[in-house]
């Protein structure tokens, strides 16, 4: 745990990250603080970098992206040109909705939300395939979610299995 944070700013933290449009009031009733005090904590982490952002999650499908796919990709050489000229072509694709750089067998995966069958090919043979710093494509269709990202853990001393033991 940082040291710099107590428990009403973990909480503070917890609270938030369930739902960022919670007003001073309302966090203030979820931690017994008073509006003013949520005020000052919330914008302390917000000014150190603890809270990076509020945004709003959107329904995938709804938005008709109904096929989402883990994509591992390999490079076709290992330097720091190729790696950043793959990068440049991740971060310039909205398909692309998270792109991890790994140790292993695989250099990247991708995780990418399309429309469909037709639009998973156009993207991996159209964009992925003929850049010059892939080499190898695998494409996973994910068949059920079984859990989505709901936010970091957020660790309050003495209120997690196993904090007693340590």
């Amino acid at each position: 745990m940082d040291e710099r944070l107590d428990k009403l700013d973990l909480r503070l933290l917890q609270e938030l990250q369930k739902d960022g449009r919670l007003t001073n009031n309302e966090l203030g009733d979820r931690i017994a603080l008073s509006p003013s005090q949520c005020s000052r904590r919330r914008t302390r982490l917000e000014s150190e970098g603890y809270i990076r952002s509020y945004r709003a999650y959107l329904d995938r499908e709804k938005l008709g992206l109904d096929m989402l796919v883990v994509i591992s990709v390999t490079l076709a050489t290992h330097n720091r040109d190729n790696a950043r000229r793959f990068s440049q072509l991740i971060n310039g694709l909205p398909e692309v909705l998270e792109a991890y750089a790994l140790t292993g067998e695989m250099d990247y995966h991708l995780k990418v939300a399309t429309r469909g069958l037709a639009d998973l090919s156009k993207f991996v043979n159209d964009v992925l395939l003929p850049h010059e710093s892939v080499q190898h494509v695998k494409t996973s269709i994910v068949l059920d979610t079984l859990k989505t990202f709901e936010g970091f853990p957020v660790r309050i001393p003495g209120s997690w299995h196993g904090d007693s033991a340590r």
